[in-house]
């Protein structure tokens, strides 16, 4: 008589297996699924890196010209303003001398890493501001807009006092007059994002300064 209980049993293990084997499927599924979205992600990531060697500036591109111009436009601007720290009577001057310098050599070390990116060296063979349409006319005795002649440097190394504030500001500001005029450049050729976007923060930071320096120069009786 209990033969029959035993064997009423036995249909209800076959429900049990097969949920247990949907349920492995459905866990099977979702790892294929965050597979797929990690692959999916890698390749993204993949392209990302790709995609600026396929469409990164040459050699005699402005985004090119106007990193090799801009450093060297920059390095006397970190001179004049580590000289401003040193030397400078005013507070403010060797603030704004502290500040050029320091920032200036940042933005030197950006545009450095760009050309090595770019797969470029750090001089090219084209001439001076070439990379700007009236580059050529902006250059005087071989300087740049707004950079100091040899002579004005040392006439700025031997300044001293009020006078050796007034002439470093006037100086920076014909120096930062001239990078500006450069920025606007490159930001009207509208070429490589990254480069347009740190040369808005370039001419953002200078215009201040100008400002800055201008009540400075005021304030001083300049």
């Amino acid at each position: 008589m209990t033969a029959p209980t035993t064997t009423a049993n036995a249909p209800d293990e076959t429900p049990v297996t097969g949920s247990g084997d949907r349920r492995s499927a459905r866990r099977f599924g979702i790892l294929a699924l965050a597979a797929a979205v990690v692959v999916g992600l890698l390749l993204g990531y993949a392209g990302g890196l790709l995609t600026p060697k396929l469409t990164r500036p040459g050699d005699t591109s402005a985004e090119a010209g106007f990193a090799r111009d801009m450093t060297t436009h920059h390095s006397q601007a970190v001179a004049m303003g580590l000289m401003a720290f040193q030397k400078g009577t005013d507070p403010e001057v060797r603030q704004i001398g502290v500040d050029i310098a320091t920032g200036q050599q940042g933005e030197i070390g950006t545009m450095q890493t760009w050309l090595r990116s770019w797969g470029l060296d750090p001089a090219g063979s084209e001439p001076a501001m070439a990379w700007m349409p009236d580059g050529a006319a902006l250059v005087k005795n071989g300087l740049m807009p707004g950079m100091a002649t040899p002579e004005e440097m040392t006439e700025l190394e031997a300044a001293k006092g009020r006078d050796f504030d007034v002439m470093f500001l006037k100086m920076m500001i014909q120096h930062h007059l001239g990078g500006v005029h450069m920025i606007d450049g490159i930001l009207d050729a509208g070429g490589d994002p990254e480069v347009t976007r740190v040369a808005q923060v370039m001419k953002n930071t200078q215009q201040t300064d100008l400002a800055n320096m201008n009540a400075a120069v005021k304030r001083l009786g300049g």
